[in-house]
């Protein structure tokens, strides 16, 4: 039994964690994206951190990402994309279509 769990110990210990996706970080500020435009790798699974800075609430869109989330004021929003092949990809501010735009650039 002990060299059971001896064994066990071991196994999980030499097992290798999954890696973590990159975290990118854009700001909702005064109803603006912030940076406008983000550049992250092609194929490569990444982690957007989308940190709404304004009191009001936004949401985060974008038809060729298949995303879409409202953001509390004041809040965080964790979205996944990728991996994706090079391009670019627009996002918007539904609340605030004419002012909250970006994209990301894929290289």
């Amino acid at each position: 039994m002990a060299r059971g769990l001896a064994i066990l110990v071991c196994l999980l210990a030499c097992t290798p964690l999954a890696a973590q996706p990159p975290t990118y970080d854009i700001n909702i500020r005064n109803h603006l994206f912030e940076p406008a435009e983000l550049t992250i790798p092609a194929n490569t699974k990444v982690r957007l951190a989308v940190h709404n800075l304004d009191p009001t609430p936004e949401e985060f869109e974008s038809w060729e990402l298949n995303r879409e989330k409202v953001i509390l004021g004041g809040q965080t929003a964790t979205l996944f994309v990728g991996p994706l092949p090079p391009g670019e990809y627009p996002f918007f501010g539904e609340f605030n279509p004419k002012t909250a735009q970006g994209r990301l650039v894929v290289r």
